[in-house]
């Protein structure tokens, strides 16, 4: 999807009759079912795009057969009238998916808690566990399908599938440890995989592969393309990625063993902050932190110098902390 100026979106404005009392629902669950959203009474827009188009002209038709009237058409908000400009509508779509997302996690979370050690004897039933991952997994690929501007609320459903999913493969094992520290060189000499458009946590598990795991690490930011030997990270289905609530930097410091390093533990507390609760951070440094990875993010559209210029950032956030409270911890041993 295109950026800017360059979005052309469709618009759908109907004039529904109050009989028959179906036909306005079913126009509806149409709507909803292609992610439009109001832009004003009856009037919903979707990103421009040959299923959103096919969705609308055959609502449009249904409406038209029904007794109403309907028309679909293309418009551009490049000019900004009543304070609707092209900001404005990706936002309103941005906070319509994020909805659906805080929806499915305020259900689906209270399960992911209970879920406790997958070897412990009072662990739930495997299949009960794949029932609710399952329709989870269902309800989060529907929001997914209509999701055009990537709302950051998906990560926490994102981190709700991916601890789960570890779960059951634990559980799954007789005998096997809860949580079995990854050998850094197994990993050595691959490409990592993840989605564009980097922000925070990928920066951060970025910097962190190449500090500490392999220094001549290659990145691919294109989570549509996935080869036999690519580990991919934060995305759906990725080796490494949101664990419950942990991003996705917090889970490769814990099962690469680092979290004895004090430095790593004050780190990851900050990327925390920033990537799940920026409202309420428990480090004094992580607005800061926040606002010069948004500085970088805003100066280039390039996945790879966000990567390396957040690196050089977080090179020496990491040497203030390692002589702070890194050395700290060590001289206290």
């Amino acid at each position: 999807m295109a950026e800017g100026n360059d979005v052309n979106w469709l618009l759908c404005i109907h004039n529904i009759p109050p009989k028959p009392a179906y036909l306005r629902a079913k126009a509806a669950r149409r709507l909803a079912a292609l992610g439009a959203v109001a832009v004003k009474n009856a009037v919903y827009v979707l990103p421009h795009g040959e299923r959103q188009r096919d969705g609308l002209v055959w609502l449009a038709k249904e409406i038209e057969e029904g007794g109403g009237r309907a028309y679909v058409c293309g418009a551009r908000f490049d000019v900004s009238g009543g304070g609707i400009d092209d900001t404005h509508i990706r936002s309103l779509f941005v906070d319509a998916r994020d909805a659906d997302y805080r929806s499915l996690g305020a259900e689906f979370q209270p399960l992911f808690e209970t879920l406790g050690d997958p070897q412990g004897e009072n662990a739930p039933d495997a299949a009960e566990v794949q029932g609710w991952v399952g329709q989870l997994r269902a309800r989060y690929d529907a929001v997914l399908a209509i999701d055009y501007f990537g709302a950051p609320g998906r990560e926490v459903v994102e981190g709700i599938l991916a601890g789960a999913g570890r779960w059951l493969r634990m559980r799954a094992l007789t005998g096997g440890p809860g949580d079995e520290v990854l050998d850094p060189s197994l990993y050595r000499g691959r490409t990592w995989v993840t989605r564009p458009s980097v922000h925070v946590d990928r920066i951060a598990s970025a910097w962190l592969i190449r500090r500490f795991i392999d220094p001549q690490a290659a990145f691919r930011f294109d989570a549509r393309v996935h080869g036999p030997g690519d580990i991919r990270f934060d995305m759906t289905e990725a080796e490494f990625t949101h664990e419950g609530s942990q991003c996705t930097f917090e889970v490769m410091v814990r099962r690469f063993g680092f979290e004895s390093d004090p430095a790593l533990t004050v780190l990851s507390q900050v990327i925390h902050d920033i990537d799940l609760d920026e409202s309420a951070p428990s480090r004094p440094e992580s607005a800061g932190v926040a606002a010069l990875l948004n500085g970088i993010c805003l100066c280039t559209d390039s996945d790879l110098e966000r990567v390396e210029r957040g690196g050089s950032l977080l090179d020496g956030l990491f040497e203030h902390f390692d002589r702070t409270c890194g050395r700290a911890g060590r001289e206290g041993a």
